[in-house]
């Protein structure tokens, strides 16, 4: 008997920032976040390669299972870690998550390359903001976008 399956092999990366832009998410608690959305992911039947971010956003490299649509994973991360985030009491600042999210597609060779540059955030950002981060990725990856509506 021939057993069809669904087969992808598609590396997101996503991002998404604080209301505002919000610098809230404080060093010391981020891993637990992390940790928290890694979890959310398993669940989703994701693989999840890196989670890393800074005091406004955060990335995550992560393949998508074939019954998961992007948008309706990124909102559930965003429902319940807001919610976790508040529960716990992890960022005392944080008011939410901003509207939206960027995601860009990565092929099985850049994943390496991919998980380098979220582990190196801190140090990124360093001399680069998160908007002019966040600009850079739109226009390597083609993406047309509105300045006014960039956080």
């Amino acid at each position: 008997k021939l057993c069809m399956s669904s087969y992808t092999q598609i590396i997101y990366q996503i991002i998404f920032a604080t209301k505002y832009r919000e610098k809230v998410l404080l060093r010391e608690n981020r891993p637990q976040l992390f940790n928290y959305i890694h979890g959310i992911l398993i669940n989703k039947k994701c693989r999840v390669y890196c989670i890393n971010g800074v005091e406004d956003h955060i990335h995550i490299a992560t393949d998508l299972h074939p019954s998961v649509a992007l948008a309706s994973l990124v909102k559930d991360i965003k429902i319940a870690s807001a919610m976790y985030i508040r529960a716990e009491g992890l960022f005392p600042e944080f008011s939410s998550w901003a509207i939206g999210y960027s995601a860009f597609t990565y092929t099985i060779k850049e994943r390496d390359r991919l998980i380098a540059y979220i582990e190196r955030q801190e140090m990124h950002h360093i001399n680069t903001s998160s908007r002019e981060e966040l600009i850079s990725l739109l226009n390597e990856h083609g993406v047309q976008y509105i300045v006014k509506y960039l956080e």
